[in-house]
């Protein structure tokens, strides 16, 4: 609970305008886009570092918690004040700081849309490949916690492999630089990549530092239809071991199929269980050369059909249609738990079966998306919590997944995090020596656990 008096100096430190008791703004930043809702004591708007570290200064001794959030996109409940406090939203860290043509990087505020600084890059024909699905209400700040992937992660890699260096605000109020502006730096411990993926509990991060890499002179997008999942996976190991590197090789099975067919006329073959979007690109030459051998390859393994988007905004089309996967499903039932699984690409087809017959056992749909190029499939599980026992019968099946998952040698979670969704299960992936080792770092950054409480592994903290 935030003080009276702790109230007062916040507004001292942000002026009136920029601290916000009001129910609505309480309400909509207590909730991200897993729907679970926890109430903040207050909402805090600041603008600079140097605000920041006076707020935690204040809150370490008052000891009321501070949860950084961005644009609320993150499906692991990340950002939610689980343990009420002072949410930190980062909306005015909104500025591109610099684009350095010369040496391919760029300096931007951590709250800068990505959808936004990929535009402005690509106009200056440069190109920042990480392509999260909520590409265009998600921030810059928001991928660095999370790590996030996305769509084109099979070839370009992940936010990780983009940053160079961070400024942060360490939870005891200090600001710190880590990393360079060049691509080799190793001196002193690596802090760039311990912040990336750590999910706002060790630091509250607002400048970032990236690399950027040439705009690639041509793309093509292809659809490949086929008659079940299991020989559209086995199509993504073929195209791999022909020694293609697709730009982004995407999934869906019938259920996403049908959802998405109502909003944008997929207008699937007869017959249809699943469907790969595939891109590929570079210079022209090669990439066209590369388009035909991938429809090649899916005509062997059997594709009902294979479509090339003609044109520019056709292929965008697409796209769009895959990145609303997500919320088209809500066709189904009102509720949903999305988990995003990585199993080696190799047993892609074994886990599809799998899912077919887990969806069956628990008599719940369960629709698959996702980044098929790298084994990372989006399993959602449909589900209505006012129905008697739906509820319980999701935690199984999320349960009897994870554990398929790690027997597969998997990972519970590729892009989004563990927050408190998935803190339950973690010690199903990470051994209790690790688990105490991350707990030791956490309180070395955070003696007294004001930053972002509650998430991960809360029950060691």
């Amino acid at each position: 609970m935030i003080s009276e008096r702790a109230l007062k100096e916040l507004i001292s430190v942000l002026g009136p305008e920029h601290i916000s008791t009001r129910s609505e703004d309480l309400h909509t930043f207590g909730t991200d886009a897993t729907k679970l809702r926890f109430k903040p004591d207050a909402v805090a708007f600041p603008g600079t570092a140097e605000a920041i570290s006076r707020i935690l200064h204040l809150a370490n001794q008052e000891r009321f918690p501070v949860i950084p959030r961005g644009a609320g996109s993150g499906k692991s409940g990340g950002a939610l004040p689980v343990e009420g406090g002072l949410v930190l939203a980062m909306d005015r860290f909104n500025r591109i700081l610099g684009i350095d043509e010369q040496n391919l990087i760029a300096r931007v505020e951590c709250g800068v849309i990505t959808a936004v600084f990929q535009e402005a890059v690509e106009k200056l024909d440069l190109f920042y490949p990480p392509d999260p699905a909520s590409i265009k209400i998600s921030t810059l700040g928001g991928n660095v916690a999370e790590c996030a992937g996305g769509l084109r992660a099979v070839k370009y890699g992940v936010t990780r492999d983009y940053v160079l260096g961070l400024t942060a605000v360490l939870p005891t109020g200090e600001i710190i630089r880590t990393g360079v502006e060049t691509i080799k730096g190793v001196v002193g411990y690596d802090l760039t990549r311990l912040l990336i993926g750590s999910e706002g509990t060790l630091a509250v991060v607002t400048e970032i530092i990236v690399r950027l890499v040439p705009k690639p002179a041509y793309r093509k997008t292809m659809m490949a239809f086929f008659e079940t999942a299991a020989a559209a996976v086995e199509t993504v190991s073929a195209i791999i071991r022909s020694k293609i590197v697709p730009t982004a090789l995407e999934f869906m099975d019938r259920t996403c199929i049908g959802c998405v067919d109502q909003d944008v006329g997929l207008a699937a073959p007869k017959g249809t269980g699943a469907l790969l979007l595939i891109e590929v690109d570079g210079d022209k030459t090669l990439a066209t050369k590369e388009a035909k051998k991938v429809e090649a390859l899916c005509s062997r393994q059997g594709a009902l059909e294979f479509r090339s988007a003609s044109r520019v905004k056709d292929g965008e089309k697409l796209w769009e249609a895959r990145r609303n996967v997500s919320e088209s499903v809500y066709k189904l039932r009102p509720d949903k738990v999305s988990e995003d699984i990585v199993v080696p690409r190799s047993r892609m087809a074994e886990f599809v079966g799998f899912l077919e017959d887990l969806a069956k056992a628990y008599g719940l749909p369960m629709a698959a998306y996702g980044h098929a190029g790298d084994g990372n499939i989006h399993v959602n599980i449909l589900f209505d919590e006012k129905v008697p026992g739906e509820s319980e019968k999701v935690q199984a099946a999320v349960k009897a997944l994870f554990t398929k998952v790690i027997e597969m040698r998997g990972t519970l979670s590729g892009e989004h995090g563990v927050g408190i969704t998935k803190a339950p299960f973690i010690e199903m992936e990470i051994s209790r020596p690790a688990l105490e080792l991350m707990a030791r770092l956490k309180k070395a950054f955070d003696p007294n656990g004001i930053l972002n409480p509650g998430k991960i592994f809360p029950y060691m903290i």
